[in-house]
């Protein structure tokens, strides 16, 4: 299936036919309040699985919409059980997948309660840059990608002022070169220590 920018694939409180994995493009990964604030909970880049993060009977929790555009690979949901009883190898990527994605939540949650607005954003951009890298779509260590700051904000809990200002610091420093389309860290290793990111927390993935 394929998805344009801003399409979504599945909406908060659906109760999804298919289950996917990322061929090609970024999506986002978000969680809507009755008060309409937003909160982006992750990003998923190719080989990522989309549709296990809720039980396989419930509604979604979450909406996931394409940030660019996307092609998905579809799995009938309601044979999930049947295929990972047929590929044990593919049980074991998805666990691995599904603990790697929680400890990319608990950084996130280390962002959100500890770390100041610039190592926010150099732990996300951090992040970001990485998984472009790991799934060969950041040639040179070059994302590009458009997230705008509104999507920034959302993602760090930062108003759009204290956003724009952190950007700034960072492009200034010379630690994030963050701009709307392209991301870019001239030192990851640097930024890395600056947004004191435990280096364990990046290693290779399979690939769904």
């Amino acid at each position: 299936m394929r998805f344009t920018r801003g399409e979504q694939v599945f909406a908060q409180g659906a109760r999804p036919t298919f289950l996917y994995t990322v061929l090609s493009g970024v999506l986002m990964r978000t969680r809507l309040l009755e008060d309409g604030r937003r909160q982006i909970i992750n990003f998923m880049f190719p080989g990522d699985f989309i549709g296990l993060q809720a039980a396989l009977d419930a509604e979604m929790s979450h909406s996931v919409e394409a940030l660019t555009n996307a092609t998905l690979c579809t799995f009938v949901r309601e044979k999930f059980f049947d295929l990972v009883a047929q590929q044990p190898r593919l049980s074991f990527d998805l666990t691995w997948l599904a603990a790697h994605e929680e400890a990319a939540l608990e950084e996130h949650l280390v962002s959100l309660g500890q770390r100041n607005a610039r190592e926010r954003m150099a732990a996300l951009a951090v992040f970001l840059v990485q998984r472009g890298i790991d799934t060969e779509i950041a040639p040179g260590g070059v994302l590009a990608l458009t997230v705008t700051q509104g999507q920034i904000a959302d993602m760090l809990g930062l108003s759009l002022v204290h956003t724009n200002r952190t950007l700034q610091t960072l492009r200034r420093i010379g630690l994030v070169d963050w701009t709307l389309s392209t991301i870019s860290i001239p030192d990851i290793e640097a930024a890395k220590a600056y947004a004191k990111i435990d280096g364990s927390t990046f290693s290779s993935r399979p690939y769904i």
